[in-house]
Order: structure tokens, then C-alpha cells, then sequence
């Protein structure tokens, strides 16, 4: 539309009168449009010629814009969901994941990953999408368009392409490597962040604030000193492409401007000024290709970072045909258990058993392996040598939905969550009536304490249950537990952290949820598990003594030494 304006402007454009017949044919188009506008110059006159490209150009351009609108619409809800999908098998693999996992990986640096990282995949990349499939095709389009008006000039755009691509590649890799720099260093800082909230009550302590307030300068120092190479390098790439471009316009102008001046007259003058503005025409798409693709790479490093969780290896694995069981019918047995977590030795040679209805007892020092045999048994971790059987099953034959279903967990530090009382007890049986939550928590002491708090059931117990107290929290723990009604029982030192009124309402509590039920109990208070079938001494990952309180008493043995012990505390 351009060529013909400029033709009748300068009154240099052939009148066409006998077009061919109309076709997909760049030339039969061109002499087509050109004998509308012949027509039109003749009947109505230039002005009106004028006129009518004029409206042609603002429609084309009506269009061209209302199209690339209705693009974005219909790609924000694929660039939205392609992120919600990769956040929901972020999440699911990492609850997924076994507990070694999160012991060699800092928490706040998997936050960045399902955080951060996420946010720059989509600005990064999805943002990225409409210029990857549109400005191609844009190229390709102008491309044959600028061939079919000079075959000659247009090998000479072809080859200065290629060279303007390799520089773009070399800034683009650097790119990349920078961009996995800061999101490590953005996960490292969450993970201080994290950690300097959970022990803020230590900082305040020790008047630690000042020394760690340091610490988190220079790592956020050295965070910043990487954004800013970082987006240094990012903004070089749009001038670097508009400056390669203009290289390349500078060299189209200069040879196409020699075809318009030679005597051969390879060129008109109104097509090659045509030529330079199709030509301008490339450069937008071009660049955006160019800002898109340095998008990529940057966005790359953190799509790198996400996708190392997802293709985490998960070394708990359900056997293929896994074993239906919702009972215990006999017993649980241990039987030749050794295990090491990192080269290190933390079990060795363990046998004994439990049989339905009845309590054992675990005691020993910190590190002498009661918790990490707890752990076992609701398969956390997996055995290295021997077997824990379940009804003579191998617990890595049973479906792990079934296993865990069996078990109820009792631990020293209450893990309850940002919600309702009702809600963090309900947790034990999600399909649970408002009824039966309040049955539970009456046997676990909890239900008068509840009625006490501003909204009963329905108050917000905060972060960690930090609004309760210690033996509140723990009650919870319990009233979960007893409305999950297990089979088995593991109580690993549920009272050792509680004063003695608590741990009177506690124990209490416990003894309602242990009564006829298989429990596996990790003692630190010898008091509490008096009337144990059988308690196991362990030291440095071994049985050392076994039998009931007062044979180990008798024995006068390790047993008795820990018992003189507490008495006499």
C-alpha cells in the first residue's frame, strides 16, 4: 500500500487496466490492487485515490491490533495455568518427598524455588510466548515481501542476520549463568530470613541483633552486586539489537541506493523507499525476538532450579502390587534391623516385638536411635538390612496409604498449622462430624480450655500454634490423634518438654488413647511408662538391656542408673 501511495504522490505509478485474473500470486495481488486504484484516480481523482489507502491502512491496522489483543487474551489464562500446574507438582512432590530430603536441602531455599523462581519462569518465559510464535511468523512474512520486491538486496539482509544472532547468543549464555547465580543466592537469603524468625527469641536473648543483622547485609550485598550485573547485562539487549539493526539498515540503504542510481534502473525509487520501510517493519519483531530470547535464558536458569525438585529422586517406593491392610491382627516385629543415614551407623542388629494390645517402652540417651526406629516403622526412612514386619508382611510391601494409615503420631514438639482449633484436630480424619472433633478433644483433656478461647472451635491458633501454650498444643497433638482412632501408637516423648500440670493432663490424656491399643512409646521420663510389657534400654544404636520396669530394676543395671537418676532430680 506504501509503493502505490508514494506513486501517486510523485505521479510516477503505471496505470493498470488489464490485471490477471486474481490469484494467490504476489504479482497478480500487486497489479489487482494496483488496477483498483488506476480506477479510482480515473473516475474520482488522486485525492480520492489518496483517501482510499488512507482508510485502507487505518482498517488494516484496526484489525492487526484488535487480533493481537484478542492473542493476549486467550494466552493469559494458558501463561497463568502453565504456572499454577508447575506450582501444584512443585507442591505435591515435595510433600512427596522423604524426610532426607529436607535434611540436605534449606527450607528457604525451596520456598525461592516454589516462590520466586516460579514468578521469573513466567515473566521470563510465558510473557515470552506470543513473541516466540508471532514474531517469526511477522519475519518470514516481511521477509517474502521484501524478496519479491528486490531478490538482490534482500540475500544481502539474509546474510548480515546470522552474524548479529551469534553476538546476541554469547550476551544470552552469560545471561543464563547470572540469573542461576541470583535465584541461588535469593534462596539462600529466605532461608536466613526463615531461620532468623523461628530463633528470635535467641537473637533477643543473647543480644544477638546487631551480629546477625551484619551476616544478613553481606549476603544481601552480595545478592545485589548479582541483580546489578545481572540486569546490566539484560538491558544491554534491547540498544545491542536496535544498534545491530541499524547496522544492518545502514548497509540496506547504501546498496539498495545504488540499484535506484544505476543505469540499468533495477529499482524504482518509490519501491526501494518502500523496501526501507517493510524493511523498518522487521526490526520491531526482530528485537522483540531478541528481548524474548534473553528472557529465556535468564528465565531458564530458574525453570532449572524448579525442575531439579521435580525430577528429585523419591527413595520411598511402593512396591508395585502393594498389600491391602487395614488391621493388626497379631504383632509387629523388628527383626534384624541395622540401619545408617550418611555413612554413619545409627542402628545395629535390633529384634524384638509388639504384640497387639501391648506397650513397649523405648529409653536411652539423645542419639542412641529411639526416634529413628519410630521413624521406620511409619517408613520416613527405609531399612538398609533386615525387615520390620506387620502380621509377617513386610512393611515395603504394603501400600504406604494403608501403612500410615494404621499409625497415629504423638511427638515432642506439637507440629499443628495456621488455622482453626477444629480444623488442626479434624486433621486426624478430614471426613470427621463437628461431633466427633468435640468427642475427641473431650478425651484428650482439650475441650474445656477450647470453650475458653475467643471463638471456641473457631479460633485461629497461629503460626506453629504459637498462641497456645505448651500442654494446650500437645492435648491437640492427642485429640488428633485419638480421632484418627490407629492401630498402632508411637508417643515419642509427647510430655518431656511440659511443666507438671500439663503433663498431668497430658499423661492423662495419653493413657485414654493408649488403653488397648499397640503403642510404641520413646520414654524420656521413666515415670510415664511404668506399666510398659516391656521396656528396651538402647545405647549407641543397641539394645542393651530389655524386660519390664522391675526387672530392669532388679537387673541393677543401665536402667536403674537412669532411674536413680530422675528420682533423685
Amino acid at each position: 500500500m506504501v509503493v502505490p501511495f508514494l506513486g501517486i504522490l510523485f505521479e510516477t505509478q503505471e496505470k493498470v487496466y488489464n490485471p490477471p485474473p486474481l490469484s494467490l500470486n504476489a504479482a497478480a495481488l500487486k497489479d489487482n490492487f494496483y488496477a483498483i486504484i488506476s480506477s479510482i484516480v480515473d473516475e474520482k481523482g488522486k485525492i480520492e485515490a489518496l483517501f482510499f489507502i488512507c482508510i485502507l491502512v487505518l482498517v488494516t491496522f484496526f484489525f492487526r491490533n484488535l487480533f493481537r489483543y484478542l492473542s493476549l487474551y486467550f494466552l493469559t489464562p494458558i501463561r497463568n495455568g502453565v504456572v499454577h500446574d508447575l506450582r501444584m507438582d512443585l507442591h505435591k512432590k515435595v510433600i512427596s518427598l522423604p524426610l532426607p530430603f529436607f535434611t540436605e536441602k534449606r527450607k528457604g531455599d525451596i520456598t525461592a524455588r516454589m516462590t520466586s523462581d516460579l514468578v521469573e519462569i513466567e515473566w521470563s518465559i510465558m510473557s515470552s510466548l506470543e513473541m516466540i510464535f508471532k514474531d517469526p511468523l511477522n519475519i518470514i512474512i516481511y521477509l517474502a515481501t521484501l524478496i519479491v520486491i528486490s531478490p538482490q538486496l534482500t540475500i544481502f539482509v539474509v546474510l548480515l542476520f546470522p552474524v548479529t544472532g551469534v553476538i546476541i547468543g554469547v550476551i544470552g549464555k552469560s545471561l543464563k549463568k547470572s540469573s542461576d547465580r541470583g535465584q541461588n543466592k535469593m534462596g539462600d537469603l529466605l532461608s536466613i530470613i526463615d531461620e532468623n524468625i523461628s530463633g528470635l527469641r535467641i537473637i533477643k536473648a543473647f543480644n544477638a541483633e546487631s551480629h546477625i543483622n551484619k551476616n544478613f547485609e553481606k549476603d544481601s550485598i552480595e545478592y545485589k552486586s548479582i541483580m546489578t550485573k545481572l540486569l546490566r547485562k539484560k538491558d544491554l539487549s534491547s540498544p545491542m539489537s536496535e544498534f545491530l539493526s541499524t547496522i544492518v539498515m545502514v548497509i540496506v540503504m547504501w546498496f539498495g541506493g545504488q540499484l535506484v542510481l544505476s543505469a540499468n534502473g533495477e529499482l524504482t525509487a518509490q519501491e526501494f523507499i518502500g523496501y526501507i520501510l517493510i524493511f523498518s517493519q522487521i526490526i520491531p519483531p526482530a528485537k522483540s525476538l531478541t528481548t524474548s530470547y534473553y528472557h529465556i535464558q535468564k528465565g531458564s536458569a530458574s525453570a532449572q532450579r524448579v525442575y531439579e525438585i521435580l525430577d528429585a529422586e523419591n527413595e520411598i517406593v511402593e512396591a508395585e502390587n502393594p498389600k491391602q491392610i487395614k488391621l493388626l491382627n497379631n504383632q509387629i516385629e523388628f527383626k534384624n534391623l541395622t540401619f545408617s543415614y550418611e555413612k554413619q551407623e545409627v542402628l545395629k542388629d535390633i529384634n524384638f516385638s509388639i504384640g497387639k494390645g501391648k506397650m513397649v517402652a523405648l529409653v536411652g540417651q539423645s542419639g542412641s536411635g529411639k526416634s529413628t526406629l519410630a521413624d521406620l516403622l511409619a517408613r520416613f526412612y527405609d531399612i538398609n538390612k533386615g525387615e520390620i514386619l506387620i502380621d509377617k508382611n513386610n512393611i515395603k510391601e504394603i501400600a504406604l496409604d494403608d501403612l500410615r494409615s494404621l499409625m497415629g503420631i504423638v511427638s515432642q514438639d506439637s507440629i499443628l498449622f495456621n488455622d482453626t482449633i477444629f480444623n488442626n484436630i479434624r486433621l486426624g480424619n478430614v471426613n470427621s462430624s463437628e461431633q466427633e472433633v468435640m468427642e475427641a478433644a473431650k478425651i484428650a483433656n482439650a475441650h474445656e480450655f477450647i470453650k475458653a478461647t475467643e471463638n471456641g472451635y473457631n479460633t485461629n491458633i497461629g503460626d506453629s500454634g504459637n498462641k497456645l501454650s505448651g500442654g494446650q498444643k500437645q492435648r491437640l497433638s492427642i485429640a488428633r490423634a485419638i480421632l484418627k482412632n490407629p492401630e498402632i501408637l508411637i508417643l515419642d516423648e509427647a510430655t518431656s518438654s511440659l511443666d507438671t500440670e500439663s503433663e498431668r493432663l497430658v499423661q492423662d490424656a495419653l493413657n485414654k488413647l493408649m488403653h488397648s491399643r499397640t503403642s510404641l512409646v520413646i520414654a524420656h521420663r521413666l515415670s510415664t511408662i511404668q506399666n510398659a510389657d516391656e521396656i528396651l534400654v538402647l545405647e549407641n544404636g543397641s539394645i542393651i538391656e530389655r524386660g519390664t520396669h522391675q526387672d530392669l530394676i532388679t537387673q541393677n543395671g543401665h536402667y536403674k542408673k537412669l532411674s536413680d537418676l530422675q528420682s533423685f532430680a
